[in-house]
């Protein structure tokens, strides 16, 4: 797969392939993302996967940025294109019910669908995390029913409770912590995508797929009470 490596900073380099959200770029990025860990993890700082890109930190008091470029360039050339892989599926609980679903009513009214029509094809696909970002634990997902893009609100609410699950544009997505935000909320999972105080404070990374599942106000209040008594 075609790419471009370069040095964009004093202790930084990118790898750029082409601007597209794709699964198929996804795959090869996290094979190069692996194999730079493993073969030259004593040489970077840092590494962090996009959507398309690939940033790579380093010690410049440390590593020539020139063959550290070229050792990357030697790794990425030598790894084919993966073929199919085994999913790791997270399922998500979401309670779509008041009131969690702050804006369902105006996306079924927008889309002029049902809640139930809404629910069924949010909860269909296995989405496919890209990337994690904007705020701690945040997935960026793939896979959404086109049908159910959505344009962000035009006024933004000072704070979105955490656990909301969203639409925005042809994004889904869940806020792993309470935050400003514009997208429109159709419903909210007990489950605490980000906690400090985890060994892992991550429950989501990249690479693994959500599959969000419909569940009842009682369920919501069940799980959620079943977990504080988990975390004392």
């Amino acid at each position: 797969m075609k790419s471009k490596i370069m040095v964009i900073s004093d202790s930084s380099i990118i790898i750029e392939y082409p601007p597209s959200i794709s699964e198929e770029i996804n795959n090869n990025i996290r094979s190069v993302v692996k194999e730079i860990k493993n073969s030259l993890s004593d040489q970077i700082v840092d590494i962090i996967p996009a959507y398309h890109n690939i940033i790579i930190g380093y010690d410049c008091l440390e590593v020539d940025p020139s063959e550290l470029c070229e050792k990357i360039s030697g790794l990425v050339s030598g790894i084919e294109k993966s073929g199919t892989e085994d999913r790791e599926i997270v399922e998500i609980p979401v309670c779509y019910e008041e009131p969690y679903g702050l804006d369902m009513d105006d996306v079924c009214e927008i889309h002029n669908i049902t809640k139930e029509e809404l629910i069924r094809k949010h909860t269909e696909p296995e989405y496919l995390v890209y990337m994690i970002g904007f705020t701690p634990g945040f997935p960026y997902l793939g896979g959404m029913d086109e049908s159910l893009a959505t344009p962000r609100k035009k006024e933004p609410r000072s704070k979105i409770p955490a656990g909301s699950v969203g639409i925005a544009g042809s994004q889904t997505g869940v806020y792993p912590i309470a935050s400003p935000g514009g997208w429109q909320i159709i419903g909210r999972t007990p489950l605490k995508l980000f906690d400090p105080y985890r060994d892992n404070p991550v429950m989501i990374e990249a690479g693994q797929y959500i599959k969000y599942k419909s569940i009842s106000a009682e369920e919501y209040e069940r799980i959620e009470k079943s977990l504080e008594v988990q975390n004392g």
